[in-house]
């Protein structure tokens, strides 16, 4: 902060406050800055030319098709669009998958109605452990 003298008033000298900001070192400091990442910044940058080789990733095999298990909330059960009981479950769920693929290691969608009651999804799913079918992932709705 500085101060101010001046000869009139009182005594010999009086002193009063500047509050003005003096930004002349604050503007010097932002400029010298400004040059060191202008210096800097180029040699940031790779100068090695290296001719690169394309990646070309091999062709995927496609995914199977996902096998779906709905509960409506009047208890009605279905394995994709086919409808089926819980004692029967295991037994349709083999027979949709087919002999190709294995059935442990299936990944079973189950798409529930916000309005099923808890005991009728968790049937479901004891079901699906008693049958083997262990990886059990569930749907919801996504709200963007």
């Amino acid at each position: 902060m500085a101060a101010k003298l001046s000869s009139s008033g009182g005594g010999r000298y009086q002193e009063t406050q500047n509050a003005e900001i003096n930004v002349t070192p604050f503007v010097d400091v932002m400029l010298v800055l400004l040059i060191i990442f202008m210096v800097a910044a180029p040699m940031a940058a790779v100068t090695v030319k290296v001719v690169l080789p394309p990646a070309v990733a091999p062709p995927g095999t496609n995914p199977p098709k996902p096998i779906y298990i709905s509960i409506q909330p009047n208890g009605g059960l279905f394995i994709q669009d086919f409808r089926t009981d819980l004692p029967t479950l295991g037994e349709d769920l083999r027979t949709q998958l087919g002999a190709v693929r294995n059935p442990t290691k299936e990944r079973i969608f189950i798409r529930a109605d916000k309005d099923v009651l808890y005991g009728d999804f968790m049937g479901v799913m004891n079901m699906l452990q008693d049958n083997g079918f262990y990886s059990v992932a569930l749907v919801g709705e996504d709200n963007n």
